[in-house]
């Protein structure tokens, strides 16, 4: 399916939350795409950000006091 448009391309994602003991960068650079009939897995261990990131990309990550602070997310271009 080469040419293809990626379902979900995302660049650059910087996702952070600020607290009383300043910034915190939960999510610092994250890029990836998932072309069309493919399934991406998020791995990694506890407070890696992978559930951070889902809520970035759902837009839900203002519900839990953290900002998106740069980045690209484009669905079906």
């Amino acid at each position: 399916m080469s040419g293809d448009v990626p379902t979900l391309s995302v660049r650059g994602l910087h996702t952070r939350f600020h607290t009383k003991l300043g910034v915190v960068k939960a999510v610092d650079d994250v890029s990836f795409d998932v072309n069309p009939g493919e399934v991406l897995g998020l791995v990694g261990e506890s407070g890696s950000g992978k559930s951070v990131t889902a809520l970035s990309l759902m837009r839900l990550i203002e519900r839990e006091g953290g900002t998106i602070g740069s980045g690209q997310i484009l669905f079906e271009g």
